[in-house]
């Protein structure tokens, strides 16, 4: 399952999910298929880190690897994703929008009593 952030066109951004095809390799490893990237970044968030809102300036994958992390959106919902988990951040600010921090973007925030550490895989 792809669970996506993504930038409505009314400028908030939503969760959506989508089914990710693993049509490729063999009934013993199905892959996906190939995702462009463009470069990968880790990210340790110390106990009681939270963000404010923001847009993500480039699209890209978010895995989980160690902690949990909980993503909050304009609505008031939120979704925690733990280790192992993985999700696609592409809430960019609309084209010639001006960021509005009652509009746009999400907050996260490392949940728990151990740090928080992500892989960043851009697209």
């Amino acid at each position: 399952m792809k669970v996506s952030l993504q930038t409505d066109p009314d400028g908030f951004a939503r969760f959506h999910e989508s089914a990710l095809p693993l049509n490729e390799g063999s009934a013993k490893a199905a892959l996906s298929p190939l995702q462009p990237s463009g470069g990968m970044q880790l990210r340790r968030s110390p106990v009681g880190f939270r963000s404010e809102f923001h847009c993500t300036e480039t699209p890209q994958w978010v895995f989980i690897l160690r902690g949990v992390m909980e993503i909050g959106l304009q609505d008031g919902s939120s979704r925690l994703f733990q280790p192992g988990q993985h999700f696609f951040s592409a809430d960019t600010l609309p084209a010639a929008a001006v960021f509005d921090a009652q509009v746009h973007g999400h907050w996260s925030r490392q949940v728990g009593d151990e740090p928080l550490e992500t892989v960043f895989v851009r697209t």
